[in-house]
């Protein structure tokens, strides 16, 4: 198994849903890096569990510890370990999962990998649970990058169906960024983030769950960052993006939009913004080539529904063969995504810091 990613910052993840902890190591982070506590406890309770009725129940502080690396709020230039302890787990409820596959979840993929060995309780390694490292090293990134005039900024696009209304992430100011980013449910409607809650809040009532799009937008990153083919810049992303296990869908600017297109509404147009080089539209999301370009980078991710529901579903016993009906136990949410969109913040502010790094040693 490989939990790691990164060139110039190299995150590893470790921990299971319901092992003691789970936390991270950062290594090659450079020498006098502010490490703002604050702000890392900030975007953690964003991602954090009891938020609303549509989460989990799962009731945990998130409070991380860090272990060595750090020294008066400074990094040290050596590896920064971090853990985040898990105090709230019923492991009991996942007993019959030891060989039921619950449809939506990796019990039966993770069961034939690891030859029956993975820790199937609450997911284990494959639990969204696994992202919390993922925001802790995101909002350390985005700390460094915002002194550096990049902002980071998500919302929810999207839920079962409904579209979130505003202006675009692109032009948000900072000011803007942090209101949005201080929203328990982050749309720039509030009306459609009223009727998008109203919608996930039906689903539950259902015993079911329902999916939806978060957009991304890095705003500030400047022109030449990544490389083509096996380096572009939506390359690397893509592999954060998909280490968080909702995640099913990418598309960068105009997406899959461009299959309807002509050349000519798709190409983005270049003029001189007075001594910058800049673009029309941005129907190829800041990105030419495998080459950030100047202008924001526009991502959107999809958001599948929770799998774990309380509908009876169809499954298998793994180990007899035996086909069978299951309820999931347990504490889980209607609606992942508004709890996703830090996480997604936070992988977009990783892979810019570790473009922006480039191996040199920077100083805070």
């Amino acid at each position: 198994m490989s939990s790691y990613w990164g060139k110039n910052f190299k995150l590893t993840v470790f921990g299971e849903s319901h092992s003691r902890g789970i936390g991270g190591v950062i290594d090659d982070l450079p020498a006098g890096i502010s490490v703002n506590m604050e702000a890392i406890e900030r975007m953690l309770a964003r991602r954090a569990t009891g938020m609303s009725a549509i989460t989990t129940a799962r009731k945990e502080p998130d409070k991380p510890e860090i272990l060595s690396g750090v020294f008066n709020g400074k990094t040290t230039g050596t590896p920064l370990a971090f853990v985040i302890y898990n105090s709230d787990q019923h492991s009991a409820d996942y007993s019959e999962l030891a060989e039921t596959a619950r449809p939506g979840h990796a019990d039966y993929s993770g069961f034939v990998r690891y030859g029956g060995y993975n820790d199937y309780r609450g997911g284990g390694h494959f639990s969204g649970r696994l992202t919390a490292p993922l925001v802790f090293a995101g909002a350390l990134a985005e700390v460094w990058l915002e002194s550096r005039g990049v902002y980071a900024a998500a919302r929810i696009k999207s839920i079962g169906g409904i579209e979130d209304e505003g202006p675009s992430l692109s032009d948000l100011g900072p000011d803007e960024i942090a209101a949005l980013k201080a929203k328990p449910f982050p749309t720039l409607s509030d009306e459609k983030g009223k009727r998008m809650y109203e919608l996930a809040m039906a689903a539950k009532s259902d015993l079911d769950s329902v999916g939806g799009v978060i957009e991304c937008s890095l705003n500030g990153l400047p022109a030449g960052l990544g490389d083509p083919i096996f380096g572009a810049f939506e390359s690397r992303l893509a592999e954060l993006l998909f280490a968080v296990p909702a995640v099913k869908g990418l598309e960068f600017g105009a997406g899959f939009g461009f299959a309807a297109m002509r050349g000519s509404e798709a190409n983005d147009e270049f003029y001189m913004d007075g001594p910058l080089v800049r673009t029309r539209t941005n129907n190829n999301g800041g990105i030419n080539g495998g080459i950030t370009n100047s202008m924001p980078v526009v991502f959107r991710v999809a958001v599948k529904p929770t799998p774990s529901i309380s509908k009876p579903q169809k499954t298998v016993n793994f180990r007899t063969g035996d086909d069978r009906e299951l309820v999931v136990k347990g504490r889980h949410d209607a609606c992942i995504v508004p709890r996703a969109v830090p996480v997604i913040e936070g992988c977009a502010a990783l892979c810019a810091m570790d473009f922006l790094l480039g191996g040199k040693k920077i100083n805070d």
